[in-house]
């Protein structure tokens, strides 16, 4: 697998809380994989969008799951 997209969320959000703590467990971080002739938008909560043939459909889906 090729990861095609970036994380969505701000780069600060998934630095490691003082207490060791980790992200917020509310919080979404996705990317877009290739899977063969496909692209799919992934999340950190488990959540997994369709297989899309055009990648920019695949990064719309992970907004659009991010809130954004």
């Amino acid at each position: 697998m090729r990861k095609v997209g970036a994380d969505t969320a701000a780069a600060d959000s998934s630095a490691p809380e003082p207490g060791g703590g980790g992200p917020h467990p509310g919080d979404h971080h996705t990317s877009v994989v290739e899977r063969g002739a496909f692209a799919v938008a992934l999340c950190s909560c488990g959540w997994k969008g369709p297989a899309r043939r055009a990648r920019d459909r695949a990064r719309r889906d992970a907004g659009e799951h991010t809130g954004g």
